[in-house]
Parts: C-alpha cells; structure tokens; sequence
C-alpha cells in the first residue's frame, strides 16, 4: 500500500540541505512546498536586496531540490497564490489533499503562528521538527536560563565554549582567557584601513536577474538598490564566501571589527550573516573553519575568538532570549520612547556625515556591520527617543540578513535598551566622540563631536547629554552605568537647561 501523501513545507530561511524533513529516501508521493507571498515584502518594506536575496536563494534551492528527486510544487512571486503566506498554504492542502503538513519549526514566531491556523483552518495534522541549525535548542536554552535572574551572554558563551568544546584546550580556554575583547577594539586611525582584501562578488546569474526583475516589477516603490546586487545566492556561491573570508579578512578581523570608514562596506567583516540565517551554511562548520585557521597559525587568537564569539555566542543567545519571551517581547518600551523614525533613515538626507554615510551604504547594499548598525543608526535612535517598534521594523525590513529571531532582540534589547536591561544590562549610549574615535565620518561633518550645544554642536553629543538628563534618575545608581552618569556633575546649571531646549527643539524637526 503506497505512504499517503505529506506536503513538507520549507521556508524561505530554511534552505538546508540537511533539514530533517528531508531525511530518509526520497518519497515521489510526498510534496516540497515553497511559497512566494507578496505580503511578506510589504508587512515591513523590505529593501529591495533582501527581497531579492530571499527569492533568488530559495529559486536556487528548488532548483537544486529537483536535481535530487524531489517533488518540488513552488509558489512563485507572479502567481494569483501568491498573495499571502497563509492562502498559499491553503490553497495547497486543498489541491494535494496530503495526510500531513511537515515542517521544521519556523524562525519567526508570528509566522509560526500563521502555519499553525492556516492548517487548523483547513483541518490538516501540522508536524514541526526541532530546527538543528541551531547549536542551541529552544529546550536547551531554556534549561540552560533556569531560574537565572539575569542572563549574561558572557556565561552563556562560555557554557557553549565548554559543551561544544570550541576552543579548548582541555579544560582551559585556548590561550587561558576566554575573551579577548580588550585587543579587538582599535581603530583604523588618520592612515584609514589600506587597501583591504575585496570579497568576492557573484555576478547574477538567470535566476538572479528574474528575481531582480520581478522585485522591480512587484516593489518599485520600496526602499533600496540593485544595481551593486553580488551577494551569495547558493551554497557552493556561501562556501566560497567562508573560505574567502577565512584566508583574506579573518587575520585582521578581531582589532578592526568596531571600525568604520566612509564608502568601505565589508572592510574585515566575513559577510556571512545572510547566508547563515538562510541557512545556506551551518554556524558549526563555520566555527570549524575559523579555530582550524588558529590552529594552523593563520588566524591569532584574539581574531578567531571574536569572531565565533558572534556565532556562538551572540547569535545563539539572542535566538534563545527571542523565543523565551515572544510574542511580548516587541512590545518591550522601557524607556517610554515616543519619537517617531526620522524621514531621512529611509533616504539618508541628512547633514550629520555618520548618518549619511551608513545609510546611503544600507540603501545601496542592504548591507552595515555591526557597530554602524548598533553605534550610528541605533545609537542615534537611542538617544533621540525612536519608538522601539519604529526603528525594529526599519531594520526588520533594510538589512538583507534580517529575520525577526535574530534581529528584534539585538534592536529591542542591545540597541534601545526597550526590553529594561534583559538582554544588554546597560544602555549602549555613547556621544559623537565615540564615532570620531572610530571612523572618518566626522572629519567631513559640519557639526563638531566635542559640542554639546550651540550651532556647530554634534547631534549625537547633543542628545548623549540630554539623554543622561533624562534618563538621570533610572541610571544614576546603577551598578555598570553610574559612571556615565555622574559625569552630569560637572554640568552647570544652566548648561543643563540649554541642552534640554536645545534637543527638544531638535526633536521637534523630525515629528
């Protein structure tokens, strides 16, 4: 008697070649389901290149699904299905009539919300396996937060460290320290970073330039270029990625990776990020490339540990803090923020050169490194007051590695400090001589880092002074940011009053 039919559902971030609800010998019964919705590009309108990256992935993907044998039925942008996620799955239990929808547990807890009443609605069994992407379980994390009153990524990295075994000698961490974050922060200084080793860029095959054509086609008016679209789109395009950054950029990653410079995007960065979240690469074999390069001395130490700490530590523990609180976790507002996002984050006309700078690069790539994303555009909206959700959907929708597992923490937690401490214990606040120190951005600025008020005063040190004004009473005795704040003391009186009219008034321009 011939298995009855199931529909295995994949998602457009799990383009795995390993996924578990692949495992086992290929069943011509069986269906691959893969869905295009439009809406997913307007829910928050998501820059051109992400959109793009996303549907030339998973193209490459089916394509590569046939190749094996699978029944592959795919929703394609164009189709009258194609409207909503939740219609296309509809549609499809309907036409197939499978016994079950399979499915590896989705990354975004809205969406996995909408297959669950999408397949209540049609009367079908939903069966949903435990992502193995991951290094971390949901469970685990869980077990592993217990009754913790806080959690600090710190001992949670070093918990992983030490169950994975990831750089260890023994029972000892490599080199007898676990972090070497005090040699990983220097900046380029007035000689700029040289001439840094380009990434490889892929130029767009047939596939690609369909999803460019039919994004331009279905999203003219959304934010973001494609005239500079060379990301990896499969994963033989991801591992030559990974062995590029392993041998070229990975050496000099850990001094350089919180320095800026104007028009250098990737600079020492790996640009991996995207295709680790499509799941294109597997955050083990990535962490196996960087320690073997420290074990076989082309990568120091201090580099190669920064960097698996984002893999290991960083990206496993926001995906844990994520679950562990949705879905009330994106209304977290413990500052009360109440201004909305500026006009210019979605055009980047503004006279402050940092802003600028990183968001016309965002617009034209899709693509900013971490700290000009957490200390420029998020710092920026820290100290302004943005409304935690305003500036969570802004990134949601403009950086082609955003999916919400990932980035609704690091913007609502690490970012605005909206979730009260939970994921960052302090603010991440900083003025304008934070950003002179660590780019080129403020050499051709007309406002001075070093001014608090007046004409010619930063915006960012403007408001970094208002901020501690404001914000005096909740951080005034607190345990890592009372140091911050006591440097209100030296402040005048009246100097105190002219930074309160004057970002007030600042403020006033952008609502």
């Amino acid at each position: 008697m011939a298995k009855r039919r199931q529909l295995i559902l994949l998602l457009g971030d799990q383009l795995d070649r390993q996924s578990p609800v692949l495992a086992g010998p290929i069943n011509q019964n069986d269906l691959v389901l893969m869905i295009e919705a439009r809406g997913e590009s307007r829910r928050v309108p998501s820059h051109k290149a992400r959109t793009v990256l996303f549907l030339s992935a998973m193209r490459h993907h089916a394509a590569w699904l046939r190749e094996q044998g699978y029944n592959v039925v795919y929703v394609d942008i164009n189709d009258r299905d194609a409207s909503d996620f939740e219609t296309a799955i509809a549609n499809a239990i309907q036409r197939y009539q499978p016994s079950q929808v399979r499915m590896v547990e989705a990354g975004e807890f809205g969406v996995q919300q909408r297959i669950q009443e999408a397949c209540e609605t049609s009367g079908i069994e939903l069966q949903v396996l435990t992502d193995p992407h991951f290094l971390c379980s949901r469970e685990d994390f869980a077990r592993w937060r217990g009754h913790r009153k806080s959690l600090v990524m710190e001992t949670f990295y070093r918990h992983m460290r030490k169950r994975l075994g990831i750089l260890m000698d023994g029972d000892a961490p490599s080199g007898g320290k676990w972090n070497f974050d005090a040699k990983n922060r220097t900046s380029f200084g007035r000689q700029g970073p040289g001439l840094v080793p380009p990434p490889p860029a892929f130029t767009p095959d047939a596939i690609t330039r369909q999803a460019i054509s039919d994004v331009e086609h279905h999203f003219p008016d959304n934010p973001g270029e494609l005239a500079n679209f060379a990301w990896p789109v499969s994963r033989e395009q991801a591992l030559v990625m990974l062995e590029d950054f392993i041998s070229h950029r990975l050496p000099a990653f850990g001094p350089f990776q919180d320095a800026m410079w104007t028009e250098q995007v990737l600079l020492y960065h790996s640009g991996l990020s995207a295709a680790l979240n499509l799941k294109l690469l597997h955050p083990m074999e990535v962490i196996e490339k960087a320690e073997a390069a420290y074990r076989a001395g082309d990568a120091p130490l201090a580099s190669v540990e920064g960097f698996i700490r984002q893999v290991l530590g960083w990206r496993e523990f926001v995906r844990g803090i994520y679950w562990s609180e949705m879905p009330a976790y994106l209304q977290n507002n413990a500052l009360n923020a109440d201004q909305p996002l500026p006009a210019f984050y979605w055009t980047g006309d503004t006279d402050m050169h940092c802003l600028r700078s990183v968001i016309k690069q965002t617009l034209q790539t899709g693509y900013a490194h971490h700290i000009q994303r957490l200390m420029v555009t998020g710092l920026f909206a820290l100290l302004l007051g943005v409304r935690p959700e305003e500036i969570h959907a802004w990134y949601l929708g403009i950086y082609i590695d955003a999916v919400e597992w990932v980035e609704a923490p690091n913007t609502l937690g690490m970012s605005q400090y909206a979730d009260g401490g939970l994921l960052a214990s302090k603010p991440y606040a900083a003025s304008g001589r934070y950003i002179q120190r660590m780019s080129n951005y403020c050499k051709d600025c007309r406002f001075k880092p070093d001014r608090r008020v007046g004409e010619q005063a930063c915006p960012f040190t403007l408001l970094y002074w208002d901020f501690l004004i404001r914000h005096e009473t909740r951080f005034a005795r607190h345990p890592r940011a009372a140091m911050q704040w006591r440097m209100l003391h030296k402040l005048e009186q009246t100097e105190r009053m002219d930074i309160t009219f004057q970002a007030k008034a600042l403020r006033e321009t952008w609502r």
